[in-house]
């Protein structure tokens, strides 16, 4: 409890979201304005509990005048398993949600319009999130996924494609049944801004990836997956092969004949500290 309690200090609160209060407050609204912020917050101190739990590096949760995120000062190198857990602590806090307010409603701790509001707004909630679109739940999840499969920069293309198939589909069914819902369209650029500013991005959040991968402790590392290539490969090509929770050997080939074997982090030494970005795996043999 003490712990959950620290993250407080962690919570920004958007200066929109405070114009977002008073006109909900001039409107009449206030209430489920203020249901809507109490799911919010469980729902990222969700995410932050669970982050803090595995001792990750919190940067803030912040409240925004249409939601609210928990970011987190990590870049793809924690195991699979952890962020599958933090990416569902978020959804998971609907449940017990409901069912407190279920208990609450059967003891007429809480009427029924209420109930009934506080359940719609979570199950609102829960299911947008768990759409596959970056940067909710539904497509950090796809991406997760990806990353088991695919080499990181491919598993995030592949999450930015599939995201924006996914809006582009989220926006022509609203257009047909909410067209005039302005909340809808707000949210709607918000997460076509979000893909782009993604897409924009996409080499500098490979480069944290790496840069952490090579800087940082992996001992959760379990798999050994070799990476076979040819000595006139470029270093950035191989690089564009590491995979999230592998450990990759580099194997390297000569005429269809294995010729030597680097770990991956003296092609990243190479990279990072001797700066040989345009150099050849055949190169940096002699270098080890």
């Amino acid at each position: 409890m003490i712990k959950i309690l620290s993250l407080v200090k962690y919570l920004y609160i958007h200066p929109l979201l405070w114009v977002v209060i008073g006109l909900a407050i001039a409107t009449g609204h206030f209430r489920e304005l203020l249901l809507l912020l109490c799911i919010i917050i469980v729902h990222e101190f969700g995410h932050a509990a669970a982050a803090a739990h595995y001792n990750w590096r919190i940067k803030r949760i912040a409240l925004l005048p249409f939601g609210g995120v928990a970011e987190m000062d990590e870049h793809g190198n924690r195991p699979l398993r952890e962020e599958l857990i933090v990416i569902l602590a978020g959804p998971l806090q609907h449940v017990w949600l409901i069912g407190g307010a279920a208990l609450l409603h059967s003891v007429s701790w809480m009427s029924a319009d209420v109930f009934q509001l506080f359940v719609h707004y979570n199950l609102m909630i829960l299911v947008f999130n768990l759409l596959p679109i970056w940067p909710l739940d539904g497509g950090k999840l796809i991406f997760l996924f990806y990353s088991s499969k695919l080499p990181f920069p491919a598993a995030h293309k592949k999450t930015i494609y599939l995201s924006i198939s996914s809006l582009a589909v989220f926006m022509i069914f609203f257009l047909f049944t909410g067209p005039f819902n302005l909340n809808i369209w707000i949210v709607a650029a918000f997460l076509a801004f979000s893909l782009y500013y993604e897409w924009k991005q996409t080499r500098y959040t490979f480069m944290r990836f790496l840069l952490q991968r090579y800087y940082g402790k992996h001992t959760d590392i379990r798999i050994l997956k070799p990476i076979v290539v040819d000595e006139k490969d470029k270093l950035i090509d191989v690089l564009d092969q590491f995979q999230r929770g592998c450990k990759h050997p580099i194997v390297i080939e000569q005429d269809g004949s294995e010729k030597g074997m680097l770990d991956e982090n003296e092609l990243l030494h190479a990279y990072f500290s001797e700066k040989l970005v345009t150099a050849k795996i055949g190169d940096i043999v002699y270098l080890y």
